[in-house]
């Protein structure tokens, strides 16, 4: 499949938030080895391009910006009632014919305010002149701005027209269902032919090298409960009790659950032993294998560095620290800041000193500190106990909205979802050829 992009862009300056958009639905497009065909004006320089948009396995096509020689100069048709200016008709038909020619092959095109835009309404009848000549060539037609219903019942001449009239063979989309009847309206088509494709927010673009990296090997972003806890890898640091736990969140509710274990070396038991009893543990409290990482079987034997556990705090919601002993927690701290949901040990001076300032939840572990030493038991089972807690801990989540808002963000917005729950089905099925035979 092969999926032309029409932007028209003379610049790719990231402050022109369509230029971030579109660098979103190229990544997803060739994330799922699409092709793109990204056609642009022939003025762009190509010294702008930065980021995605040097990825050598995009196709860049630059479209006719000249008439007789002479630049084409983009005037603002916002309104139907602006002096449509003497050459139009011929640069459209210049444009279109050019449009023609560099569509051929394509199975769809995205069209980015094309359609919308009134310094685009030249490149709006081109495109037009195109379709008639490329009846098999579907369109998805973004608007990305507040639908223009002012035309609704007016009879609107030619060109203006084609701000309000349909194009063949094109679905259109808006960033939200809210403004999907409007767009109806503008464009005067079936509410049926109108669908939503939100804006996504690539939060893993914005992370450091170390946590690309990792976001690369495991699903950062899916997981509806994200647990990360950094330590010395030491038996009282308790690493087995946050496995045990999580195991127990995911055991009473239909939640996915990942943990990420940020460990770095200690020499009080061996690293194969230890992550065996961890993962046996969480397994038998609820999680699947999978669902516990260790970022030292991934590139990182040495622990990661601190700035990435906190990029990787940005991307989790809840923190559990059931340590033996803190003097202070400053880790409790980097994950509050980053807004994740707090578990601690009460039992524990000063995590529960810090915890109560930060309005943590509570549980009771295990303790050592100012001349004790505290071994807990729980009734009927520890098992119990995690799950029954656990109800307490989902609920309170699923109550705070800031915590509710990271997992939705993190989850639903993010590029991979965007294309699997919307953009996927805007393009068509691809077919499976039968080599059998």
């Amino acid at each position: 499949m092969k999926i032309g992009i029409l932007t028209m862009f003379n610049g790719l300056a990231t402050i022109y938030s369509l230029v971030n958009v579109v660098a979103d639905h190229i990544k997803m497009l060739l994330e799922q080895g699409i092709e793109v065909r990204l056609l642009v004006s022939e003025d762009l320089k190509e010294e702008e391009r930065w980021g995605i948009y040097l990825d050598p396995r995009i196709e860049w096509v630059k479209v006719c910006n000249h008439y007789q020689d002479k630049q084409i100069i983009w005037h603002d048709y916002s309104s139907p009632k602006a002096v449509i200016h003497d050459t139009f008709l011929e640069e459209a038909e210049t444009i279109g014919r050019d449009l023609t020619d560099k569509l051929q092959g394509v199975d769809v095109c995205m069209l980015h305010d094309i359609l919308f835009q009134g310094w685009h309404l030249l490149h709006n009848v081109a495109v037009r002149y195109a379709a008639e000549r490329l009846p098999g060539l579907r369109f998805i037609a973004m608007t990305h701005s507040l639908p223009d219903e002012s035309q609704m019942g007016n009879q609107v001449a030619w060109p203006h027209s084609a701000r309000y009239s349909p194009l063949p063979n094109t679905d259109y989309v808006y960033p939200t269902n809210c403004g999907l009847e409007a767009l109806s309206r503008q464009y005067r088509v079936p509410m049926d032919r109108c669908h939503v494709l939100n804006n996504s927010l690539d939060i893993l673009d914005n992370m450091c090298g170390e946590v690309k990296a990792l976001g690369r090997q495991i699903d950062l972003l899916s997981p509806d409960i994200l647990i990360v806890y950094p330590g010395r890898f030491t038996t009282g640091k308790k690493f087995e009790k946050v496995a045990m736990l999580a195991g127990a969140l995911k055991n009473v509710s239909t939640y996915e659950i990942k943990v990420i274990f940020c460990e770095f070396p200690s020499m009080d038991i061996p690293v194969a032993q230890y992550k065996k009893q961890i993962k046996e543990k969480g397994m038998y409290f609820g999680l699947k294998a999978d669902d516990m990482i260790f970022t030292s079987d991934y590139g990182f034997p040495n622990g990661l560095p601190r700035y990435a556990v906190l990029d990787l705090f940005t991307l989790s919601n809840l923190y559990i620290c059931p340590s033996y002993s803190e003097s202070f927690g400053l880790t409790v701290l980097e994950a509050a800041s980053r807004g994740n949901y707090l578990v601690l040990n009460e039992a524990v001076p000063a995590l529960e000193e810090l915890g109560k300032d930060l309005g943590a939840c509570f549980l009771r572990w295990d303790a050592r500190n100012f001349g004790f030493s505290t071994e807990e038991t729980y009734s009927p089972s520890e098992k119990a106990y995690y799950e029954d807690n656990g109800r307490r801990i989902l609920m309170a989540m699923e109550h705070n909205n800031i915590v509710t808002a990271r997992m939705n963000i993190r989850k639903k917005y993010s590029p991979k979802w965007i294309y699997e729950n919307q953009l996927k089905k805007l393009l068509p099925a691809p077919i499976n050829k039968d080599f059998s035979s």
